[in-house]
């Protein structure tokens, strides 16, 4: 009977010692990824997240999951869904946009934010500075108003009989607004011609005001809604022959004539390194918003040719990367 309760004793004791560690070990950290854009609109950008973790050695289903979800361009989607992750007790969310952040920070106050592009996160109200983010957002920047004008002139350099160009652009998001371009416009000589789209059904009504106010060129400000519909954006650009430039790389890559700015794919492998560094135990008050240093010009010249441009050869040198 004394060896029967010596075993009991030594197993009960063993049993309360192993198990909370081993307790401990299998809990696996949930990262909530909210996207303002639908699944098809940003899968290389997800992908370049999932292997910025798997290159700080995260494997998905054995140390880290991840929750995605998609607003689909609506941006009243967000709220809601940014919810439904608090209530997943997710340990980080990353997002993109400032509706997207703004979303987030309404649904909680406590469990860390990580923005992978935001135009102007001070502005937007989401930091208190760069350098010194507070609270529980921190994330990196793609600075897209003060790269409007380098667009402008991009655009205007490769086809100088430019007058007038169309600007497609999304009021509701702080950072895309008219400012950048109605300042940069007629520096270059440039008539603007403002159109807002905030949902699918603005784009008909734009296209026709770009056909009927005769606009030489077109450009597009970074947005969820335009650039879940960038192929359309892009057939349309190329079927009235308008010389184009674009915020977003994969706009080329859809067969846009040029796109300059951040890679934003490397801004969402970037992300995981901050996912990484609060995983370990840095607050976001102590990571500082990070600034694009590196920025891409990129030229498809089977978008030119089809649209009947020659792209002078001072510009097609500064490219770094061309398309043919």
């Amino acid at each position: 009977m004394s060896k029967t309760i010596l075993v009991w004793l030594l197993t009960t004791n063993l049993l309360t010692t192993v198990c909370p560690a081993d307790a401990q070990q299998a809990k696996v950290p949930r990262i909530g990824f909210l996207s303002p854009g639908s699944l098809s609109s940003v899968t290389g950008r997800y992908e370049a997240f999932r292997q910025g973790l798997r290159e700080l050695g995260y494997v998905e289903g054995k140390n880290i999951i991840i929750e995605p979800r998609y607003a689909e361009g609506k941006v009243d989607r967000l709220p809601p869904l940014a919810a439904e992750l608090v209530r997943l007790k997710v340990d980080i969310i990353v997002t993109v946009t400032t509706p997207g952040v703004l979303a987030a920070k309404k649904a909680t106050e406590t469990i860390p934010i990580v923005f992978a592009g935001v135009g102007d996160p001070v502005r937007g109200g989401l930091v208190t500075s760069l350098a010194r983010p507070g609270g529980n957002i921190t994330g990196l920047s793609i600075l897209s108003p003060e790269l409007d004008g380098k667009r402008l002139e991009l655009l205007k350099e490769t086809a100088p009989k430019i007058i007038r160009i169309a600007y497609l652009w999304n009021p509701v998001a702080p950072g895309t607004g008219l400012k950048g371009m109605e300042v940069a416009a007629p520096a270059l000589g440039l008539q603007l011609q403002s159109l807002e789209v905030r949902r699918a059904n603005d784009f008909d009504s734009a296209f026709e005001a770009i056909i009927r106010e005769r606009a030489h060129a077109l450009t597009a400000a970074a947005h969820p809604v335009i650039n879940d519909h960038r192929k359309r954006i892009v057939d349309f650009a190329a079927k009235n022959k308008l010389p184009a430039i674009y915020t977003d790389s994969e706009f080329v890559d859809t067969g846009g004539l040029m796109f300059y700015g951040v890679n934003f794919a490397h801004l969402y492998r970037r992300a995981a390194t901050y996912v990484d560094k609060i995983l370990k135990g840095t607050k976001p008050a102590d990571l500082p918003v990070e600034q694009p240093t590196k920025f891409e010009f990129v030229i498809n010249l089977k978008a030119a040719k089809q649209i009947g441009l020659t792209i002078p050869p001072n510009v097609l040198v500064r490219a770094d990367k061309v398309i043919r």
